[in-house]
């Protein structure tokens, strides 16, 4: 809660600090955050970690045992073919490579701050691989899965693949009085003076409504960095801030420590200014949907009733079937980034 009488002032930014969790909480439009950072060691022939797997619950290792789990994966860490409807996936790649394979016949090697924005839909099956490709040195892997909810009327659309290379993602580098740098990676939403053009939401997303006012931002600030993050323009829309790395922070004059998550109002300049480490930062904002919410495992959609067909659906159909030989596939031992989409087009990053 707020820690100090300037925090009950309507003027003051923060509106309430909770611990982050995990996953970390999130407000409507958003379902669900959860960041990975496993230091994974140097890989096996087979791109999984060259280190005994023994005392872990493999195929649901969330123990964080040495530093990194397997999670679903049985050699290769990562979380093999699962299904989804309902919402959207955006999944922002720190450090690592994540595959990605997919049962609308697309497939993708992506990572080095590339983002992925998947619409599930009406349905979509889907693998997320870790491979650790480095044979000699460790293999960091950091990342971001954000779950940003469709609206009824979104939630049978057509499943759609997007890939944002990290080259393309526009970004704010600005310095302070002093010189000291904040730096800010915008996935979703406008800031004024970024360096390249907006990026276009998948277009049945909620992120494809300007009154949505969906933002998606990552904050890097530099030791004693000050920065005003901006008013958000829409009206009733709602912010979150994770604090996830760094010491401690000042937000309007209050302090805060790392590790937490801070609701913002949305309406109102925000002050930050960096008391100690290089401090990081992940913003969700959103005006919110405002639809009833039932989910059940990775399925969410508006009624019991709903999720009942979804689960008739799934088994009927697979959600178009997998075509691949196994439930974990991973792209080979090239590191280059691609994405294959449905019909075959293949991108790739430039180069530099």
């Amino acid at each position: 809660m707020p820690a100090n009488p300037a925090a009950n002032s309507a003027a003051h930014p923060i509106v309430e600090v909770k611990p982050l969790g995990f996953p970390w909480a999130t407000i409507d439009p958003f379902l669900f955050c959860v960041y990975h950072d496993d230091a994974y060691p140097r890989g096996n022939a087979q791109m999984g970690p060259d280190a005994s797997l023994a005392g872990r619950n493999i195929g649901q290792d969330f123990a964080r045992k040495d530093g990194w789990n397997m999670y679903h994966g049985r050699t290769v860490p990562g979380f093999p073919a699962h299904p989804h409807r309902g919402f959207e996936t955006v999944t922002i790649v720190r450090k690592g490579l994540i595959d990605h394979s997919d049962s609308l016949g697309a497939t993708a090697r992506f990572g080095q701050g590339d983002v992925q924005w998947l619409t599930a839909g009406k349905g979509v099956v889907h693998s997320e691989m870790f491979p650790l490709l480095d044979a000699q040195n460790p293999n960091p892997l950091e990342l971001f899965q954000i779950w940003l909810n469709l609206p009824a009327a979104g939630k049978m659309s057509e499943p759609h693949f997007t890939m944002f290379w990290s080259q393309d993602i526009p970004r704010l580098d600005t310095k302070d009085a002093e010189g000291r740098s904040t730096e800010v990676a915008v996935i979703a939403g406008r800031m004024q003076n970024t360096q390249g053009a907006p990026l276009a939401p998948p277009p049945d997303s909620w992120a494809s409504q300007a009154q949505a006012d969906v933002a998606i931002w990552t904050i890097r600030m530099a030791p004693g960095a000050r920065w005003t993050l901006p008013a958000a323009t829409g009206e009733g829309t709602r912010r979150q801030l994770y604090f996830f790395k760094g010491q401690s922070a000042a937000l309007g004059g209050q302090t805060v420590n790392v590790d937490s998550a801070i609701e913002l109002r949305a309406g109102v300049d925000a002050e930050i200014v960096n008391g100690g480490e290089e401090a990081e930062f992940l913003m969700l904002q959103g005006r919110p949907i405002g639809e009833p919410v039932v989910q059940y495992g990775p399925f969410v959609m508006n009624t019991q009733a709903e999720i009942a067909q979804t689960m008739a659906d799934y088994q009927r159909t697979q959600f178009g079937g997998w075509a691949f030989g196994d439930d974990a596939p991973v792209h080979g031992r090239e590191p280059a980034r691609f994405a294959r989409h449905p019909g075959g087009r293949e991108e790739r990053p430039a180069a530099g």
